[in-house]
């Protein structure tokens, strides 16, 4: 099963010459992430664009944003709200996270107490 992703309209993640453009690591992450996290069954697909729905019309109506539009903040943002409202994941844990992984230098994607002479 994969992702039925939109090709056009809101929801459509952006492309170059036809192929998913990511702009930075984090976001082909994000993305993987909420591939995965709907092949395994965790949420229905409507129920993801739903929520990047939601998270994209809300940035279209503030009137005062503060950051400039950014496709995949908004689909990470969605994957927190769809996660969050299931249960699976409480606010406070995301933000500690976050903020846990904000803290690592650049580059450092993996575990602590791994062998870095390899």
């Amino acid at each position: 099963m994969s992702a039925p992703l939109d090709i056009e309209g809101p929801t459509a993640p952006p492309r170059t010459n036809g192929e998913l453009l990511f702009s930075e690591p984090w976001e082909s992450r994000a993305f993987g992430m909420v591939v995965s996290l709907y092949e395994a069954g965790r949420f229905t697909w409507p129920e993801f664009r739903t929520a990047l729905v939601t998270r994209i019309r809300a940035w279209e109506t503030e009137p005062a944003r503060d950051e400039p539009w950014h496709y995949y903040r908004l689909w990470l943002a969605a994957l927190e709200d769809l996660l969050v409202g299931q249960g699976a994941v409480s606010t406070d844990e995301v933000t500690a996270r976050t903020r846990d992984l904000a803290q690592r230098p650049p580059g450092h994607d993996h575990r602590d107490g791994h062998d870095h002479m390899h």
